[in-house]
């Protein structure tokens, strides 16, 4: 089997309402599908979710170095070789994460077409389905509760709240939450890099009682010594979010106690076959491990569902980045029942693009 045909698409969608965390207000993405195609007939998707603040990628980026680096290496390659063909991708790519992961989820969903199972379960398989968080950005208090009502009226049973820029509004907040919510729903604070260890701590200090899970990211993603204060000064686990982008950050994250728990986002670390490296590099040192995401198609969100059903100690999903996107073409690539997340039924990732209508 070999790939005949290799085309991307950039898709524009824009959000149902913006969000704003620590640094900046989004109000629409870009994410580049892929679509490659066998000698053989069998086709696999992709999706690309670049993000200049987190991994250096422009959709324009993306789609350049596709273009004129990528695609020459793809056609004429087998597909099952997929340890082979990443490996090459590293070597053209290695600054371009979403682009390989966009490669990297294409030639899953191949390998599972042509197996007949899908991904998680080519990956060896252990749940069928796990509970997502969902993400309330940075609002005004009445809204943040009028949002968490809503959220929770839906069924969802985990809610992260979105902070760093001011600490006294961000512990009102979450305790305005806890209140509302009531003791059963879990709550999970992420300053996005926008705390030193003082905010840290004074934060942990306001929210005592409010029975917060985690915070995730306190620090900048180059202040490591900062997050390894952090982690040894505040007893809520502190999770890695940004200051984890690659196999080696993951190493040095847990021989180095820079924090407790990491968040590994497909678009991020340059999709499964990375993913699953580091997720190694996770149990080895005892971190339990959360599956984050992007501002993503349904496609990108069904690949992170995938590995977090494949591996026993990923504890954490977060993977809610396609809930407010108008137009995805990728629409029903996951479903979510009361809080709970499955992956689309069909082999590899379980959904096909209708390629003619990406766009």
């Amino acid at each position: 089997m070999k790939i005949r045909s290799a085309e991307i698409r950039p898709v524009t969608m824009r959000l149902t309402e913006p969000y704003t965390i620590a640094y900046e207000t989004v109000s629409q993405t870009t994410n580049v599908f892929l679509r490659l195609e066998t000698d053989t007939g069998l086709v696999g998707f992709g999706c690309g979710a670049p993000d200049l603040a987190v991994t250096g990628e422009s959709a324009e980026s993306v789609a350049d170095r596709f273009e004129q680096q990528v695609k020459s290496r793809l056609i004429g390659a087998d597909p099952e070789l997929i340890a082979r063909i990443m490996h090459d991708m590293k070597q053209i790519a290695m600054s371009d994460p979403s682009l390989r992961a966009m490669v990297d989820m294409a030639l899953y969903d191949l390998l599972g077409k042509k197996a007949g199972l899908s991904v998680y379960r080519l990956l060896g398989g252990f749940r069928d389905c796990i509970p997502t968080a969902v993400t309330i950005g940075i609002l005004p208090v009445d809204e943040t509760l009028d949002r968490a009502s809503a959220l929770v009226s839906q069924g969802f049973c985990a809610l992260k709240l979105k902070g760093g820029a001011d600490v006294d509004m961000d512990v009102e907040r979450v305790c305005r939450v806890r209140e509302h919510v009531g003791p059963g729903i879990e709550l999970r604070f992420d300053a996005n890099q926008g705390y030193n260890e003082s905010d840290t701590i004074r934060f942990f200090q306001g929210v005592q009682q409010a029975g917060v899970e985690l915070i995730e990211q306190p620090a900048p993603r180059k202040e490591l010594d900062e997050m390894a204060s952090i982690s040894r000064n505040v007893p809520i686990p502190i999770m890695a979010d940004e200051s984890l982008m690659t196999l080696r950050d993951a190493f040095r994250l847990a021989r180095d106690g820079l924090a407790d728990m990491v968040n590994v986002k497909l678009m991020k670390v340059g999709g499964l076959q990375e993913a699953l490296h580091i997720n190694s590099v996770s149990v080895a040192a005892g971190l339990e491990v959360m599956v984050g995401c992007m501002d993503e198609s349904a496609l990108g969100i069904a690949a992170g569902l995938h590995f977090a059903l494949a591996r026993p100690n990923v504890v954490y999903a977060d993977l809610d980045g396609h809930l407010d996107l108008l137009d995805d073409p990728a629409d029903g690539a996951v479903r979510i029942v009361d809080g709970m997340m499955t992956p689309a039924p069909g082999p590899g990732l379980g959904f096909d693009l209708d390629w003619e209508n990406v766009r």
